[in-house]
């Protein structure tokens, strides 16, 4: 199939920690040609000779996966293809290779309409901020360079199942375990993978298939997660695991059919490992309750709260040469003995591999976790053109009535016993809110100040 360089290529998919955008009106197969065309210039201009390719399930990928190799091929870059694969198993596939470039055709969790590309350049992991916005200025310069690129295929999946059975290593109780991939990437080997450990698993959902015909593939939204709760209850099983469209994220519930919030996931872990690291310094974001802050005070740890984001969070984790680090979203970071990248199937199995270790249940190991009431995130539609400027505006505001906060990523105000964070979403045209409060006394006061703020600050910028 011919290709042609994207002329009017649109600056709205190039966001924060990706390439994300609506097929075929926003990403298209030209679209991903020309992507192919400057990333591999890019590299090439690193001094790089080859890159890893891979691309999820979603029924628009294998199109535009075909085009972006053509793409860095035509600049003579040689590729190493993956095909159908998980973005974990993506990420290994450049470690095990030593090849540190690459690109994978995914938009993650969103709607299935979308896709998109998660791309690394070099050993500094996935692109993000201002790398993505100078990419997308050496794609309109339109200054590639032209070669010869080859292309070989590569099976991941044997060495990924490999580094499983070597990294887990569980105890004498076998528990009932109900996972959901969601129609998901993680169908293709999730199955496979947990049953090569002592459990006794049921599988919903579990049919490869980009429509995503049951449910959203995020679960870290409750509500996509109500077929898994009715399973774990109806079966009596210990846990459920929930899986996001490209792998790399987690949701779980407890035996009694309990949502587990990812920063409560990771007081359980930081429960478990602290005493067996030697570093007791985990990170966490901005989202997260301030429970996870108070445990790891109690635990004698650090905390370090830092900005949402995957990739941020994927590299400061590394950076910092931390054990365990996390965000609310469901990307979870180990380093104790993993080599660092976010694998929801990992995370599930560890926390299976915990709870075999333990007479204990779920809910049993929440005992003690200080609760913190929350309202939902609350999204305020606001285009990229003022999204930002709105929050240097919340910024003014916490400055003008003398709140504390922090400004790391969006604005975090701070009060006794509560926070208020205020942020503009980087994959998308909206606003993001959220309250939080150890009682629930004055939450919805908290939250009528800064909603009838924001909706004040984007009825001015209209």
């Amino acid at each position: 199939m011919m290709y042609k360089y994207k002329e009017d290529i649109s600056k709205n998919i190039f966001r924060g920690y990706d390439i994300r955008g609506v097929y075929p009106k926003e990403i298209d197969e030209d679209t991903a040609y020309t992507i192919g065309l400057g990333f591999g210039s890019h590299v090439r201009g690193l001094g790089k000779k080859s890159c890893v390719v891979g691309h999820d399930n979603r029924l628009s990928s294998e199109s535009l996966y075909k085009a972006l190799i053509t793409g860095i091929m035509e600049t003579g870059v040689d590729v190493v293809s993956l095909g159908l694969c998980t973005t974990p198993m993506y990420y290994y596939a450049c470690i095990k290779l030593d090849i540190p470039s690459g690109v994978m055709v995914t938009a993650s969790h969103n709607p299935k309409d979308d896709n998109g590309f998660k791309f690394a350049f070099d050993e500094s992991g996935n692109c993000k901020g201002q790398e993505i916005q100078d990419f997308l200025d050496e794609i309109i310069a339109h200054d590639f360079v032209s070669g010869k690129g080859n292309v070989s295929s590569y099976d991941i999946e044997p060495d990924y199942i490999e580094l499983f059975k070597n990294n887990l290593h569980f105890g004498s109780r076998r528990l009932k375990v109900v996972i959901d991939p969601g129609n998901g990437t993680t169908s293709i080997i999730a199955k496979k993978l947990y049953e090569l450990f002592p459990m006794d698993l049921v599988v919903i959902n579990g049919e490869s298939d980009g429509r995503f015909p049951n449910h959203h593939p995020d679960p870290c939204v409750e509500s996509n997660l109500e077929q898994l709760k009715e399973k774990v209850l109806e079966l009596k099983a210990d846990l459920g695991i929930g899986f996001d469209g490209d792998g790399d994220r987690l949701g779980v519930v407890t035996n009694s059919a309990r949502f587990l919030a990812t920063d409560y996931y990771m007081i359980v872990i930081i429960r478990d490992i602290i005493n067996k690291v030697s570093k007791k310094e985990f990170l966490y974001d901005v989202k997260c309750s301030k429970a996870i802050e108070d445990e790891i005070k109690r635990l004698g740890g650090k905390g370090v709260c830092y900005r949402t984001g995957n990739s941020y969070t994927k590299a400061a984790v590394k950076d910092m040469d931390l054990p365990f680090g996390g965000e609310l979203s469901g990307h979870v970071f180990f380093r104790d003995r993993w080599p660092g990248f976010d694998s929801g199937l990992y995370a599930g199995l560890r926390l299976v591999e915990l709870l075999s270790h333990t007479d204990k249940s779920l809910d049993d190991l929440l005992v003690g976790i200080p609760k913190y009431y929350s309202t939902p995130e609350l999204k305020f539609e606001a285009s990229d053109n003022i999204k930002f400027k709105i929050i240097d505006k919340v910024l003014n505001y916490a400055k003008e009535k003398k709140y504390s906060y922090l400004d790391i990523d969006g604005v975090k105000v701070l009060f006794d016993d509560s926070w208020a964070l205020v942020r503009a979403s980087n994959t998308g045209p909206n606003i993001t809110a959220k309250i939080k409060k150890k009682t629930e006394d004055r939450l919805e006061e908290i939250k009528d100040e800064f909603v009838s703020y924001i909706d004040k600050c984007i009825m001015e910028m209209k």
